[in-house]
């Protein structure tokens, strides 16, 4: 009989992350490649980013297979889901990982700015879901993976367009598990706190005088946990979202945010400095803010 931990094995999975040249992306692959996965797909933008990720991939020992694919492009989508059938046999795990931030205040912004965002944040999981159902509903599995983010929750200055599309793509994400999972399809989505990244360290950097950085003390006084978020602490959500393991969770948004969401905060001049943990092993991997 198969233990606990074999039902958070992928072998024989093929796993399409898009937009994983980098950044969190890349993190989610590189965790489906090392619970077994038998192929991880990728794809980005443009050439010169699918071919960064592949040597990215290539240096963590991972055969994947990248891709030009803009997300927004519904032939390009289908062509791309017809294409990993063809060589794979289809996808059993799609995380919706590409995504885009345009930090503009709502009236300053243009409607071709807010159309951008949308579409690729909302309109291209959309399409990326609808191109993998077909073959996950004559498989009778698959698994799908929303990127969330606190903005799917709280409002945020600038951020308009990117809370209405992380809003909309919660209920995206629901709307797929309530259409879908009669043929033992999941869809769930992963809501992410604020990473700590090389993209992240200047809003972390001590200042001049040696004091923290002003952004750095407000996230912690709003965390429990005192601290940001490592990419480590996405990668075992993204495997047991994509596993047997979660067969019967379906719909759900679950944040990795520290206890954010779960707490009002306290006056950041009240921190114990001298308790916080230090960031190590910070990996080159980009996040977008959350």
């Amino acid at each position: 009989m198969a233990g606990i931990l074999d039902k958070f094995r992928l072998d024989g999975k093929v796993a399409w992350v898009t937009g994983a040249s980098y950044g969190l992306g890349l993190a989610y692959a590189k965790a489906f490649a090392e619970a077994g996965a038998k192929k991880v797909v990728f794809n980005d933008i443009n050439q010169e980013l699918v071919d960064r990720g592949i040597a990215e991939y290539q240096k963590l020992g991972i055969d994947a297979y990248g891709v030009v694919c803009d997300v927004t492009n519904e032939e390009q989508v289908n062509a791309l889901v017809k294409d990993i059938e063809e060589k794979f046999g289809g996808v059993d795990i799609l995380v919706n990982n590409a995504g885009i931030i345009k930090r503009i205040p709502m009236v300053e912004m243009t409607k071709q700015q807010w159309d951008q965002v949308i579409n690729v944040d909302l309109t291209g999981p959309f399409l990326c879901a609808k191109a993998v159902l077909p073959g996950m509903i004559k498989k009778g599995y698959g698994k799908i993976i929303n990127a969330c983010s606190m903005m799917s929750e709280l409002g945020r200055e600038t951020v308009s367009a990117y809370a209405a599309a992380k809003g909309g793509l919660k209920m995206l994400t629901k709307n797929i598990c309530s259409e879908y999972g009669q043929y033992n399809i999941q869809c769930n989505a992963i809501g992410p706190g604020y990473i700590a990244t090389p993209q992240t360290a200047p809003l972390r950097a001590k200042q001049a005088d040696g004091s923290m950085a002003p952004f750095d003390r407000f996230i912690r006084s709003k965390t429990p946990a005192q601290r940001w978020g490592e990419t480590e602490d996405l990668e075992g959500l993204a495997v047991f979202l994509a596993s047997p393991a979660s067969d019967f969770i379906n719909g759900q948004v679950i944040y990795i945010d520290g206890g954010i969401l779960a707490y009002i905060g306290q006056d950041p001049s009240q921190l114990d400095e001298s308790k916080f943990q230090d960031v190590t092993g910070v990996e080159d991997i980009k996040v977008a803010d959350h």
